[in-house]
C-alpha cells in the first residue's frame, strides 16, 4: 500500500480550530526573528576594532580624536555610541564617565532585547495550544469511535493522527521561537561583556592619561 503524503494546507485543515492560533504564533515568531536578525546585522555588535583605535588615540593623549572616531563609527557600530557617551563626559571624572557608559549601555541593551519577551511567550503558549488542540481532537475522535457501529484500527489511528497534528505544530513553533531567543540572547550577552570590558579599559586609560598630564 502506497503511503500518501499530505500538504501543509491539508494538515492545517485536519488540525481543527487550534491551528488558527498556532498560525498566528508562527507568523509572529518568524516576524520577530527576521526583524531582530535584520536589526543586529544593521547594527554591528562587534566592538574590538573601535576599542583598539580609541585606546590608541587615548594613549596618544588625543581624547578628542577618540571621541571623533566613535562618533564616525556609531552609525554602523552600536557599541561605539556607548563609548562616545562616556568619553564626552571624561572631563567630569571617573564616576560620571561610568554612569554615562552604564546609562547608554542600558538603553542599547533594551533596543537589542526588544521582542525577546514575545519570543519566550510564544515558546510557552504554542505547545500548550497544541496540546489543548490534541485533547480536543482526542475527545472528538473517541466520540466518533463510540458512535461508530464498526470500530476498526484504521478509524482509531485516523482519529489519533488528526488529534496529534496540533501538538506537532505547537512544538515546532516553540522550537523555532526558543532557539531564536537563545541565539539572539547569546549575542546580546556577548555585546554586554564587550561593552563592559571596553568601557573599563577606556576609563582606566583616560584616568592614567589625565594623571600623567598633571605630573
Amino acid at each position: 500500500m502506497e503511503q500518501q503524503s499530505m500538504t501543509l494546507i491539508e494538515l492545517f485543515g485536519l488540525g481543527g480550530w487550534a491551528m488558527w492560533p498556532l498560525l498566528v504564533f508562527s507568523i509572529a515568531a518568524f516576524s520577530l526573528i527576521i526583524e531582530r536578525l535584520i536589526f543586529m546585522l544593521l547594527h554591528n555588535l562587534d566592538l574590538s576594532d573601535v576599542k583598539t583605535t580609541v585606546l590608541e588615540k587615548i594613549n596618544q593623549k588625543d581624547i578628542k580624536g577618540a571621541l571623533e572616531h566613535c562618533e564616525s563609527a556609531q552609525d554602523k557600530k552600536l557599541g561605539a555610541k556607548v563609548i562616545a557617551a562616556g568619553i564626552r563626559v571624561a572631563h567630569l571624572g571617573e564616576h560620571r564617565m561610568e554612569k554615562a557608559l552604564a546609562a547608554d549601555a542600558a538603553e542599547k541593551i533594551n533596543m537589542l532585547e526588544r521582542g525577546f519577551n514575545f519570543m519566550v511567550a510564544i515558546g510557552s503558549l504554542a505547545p500548550i495550544t497544541g496540546f489543548l488542540g490534541t485533547v480536543s481532537g482526542m475527545i472528538s475522535a473517541f466520540q466518533s469511535i463510540a458512535n461508530a457501529a464498526d470500530v476498526n484500527a484504521q478509524l482509531v489511528a485516523g482519529g489519533i493522527f488528526e488529534a496529534l497534528i496540533t501538538t506537532a505544530f505547537g512544538l515546532a513553533i516553540a522550537l523555532v521561537a526558543i532557539a531564536g531567543y537563545n541565539i539572539f540572547a547569546h549575542f546580546v550577552d556577548k555585546f554586554i561583556a564587550d561593552v563592559e570590558d571596553a568601557g573599563s579599559e577606556i576609563v582606566t586609560s583616560i584616568l592614567l592619561t589625565e594623571n600623567n598630564k598633571q605630573l
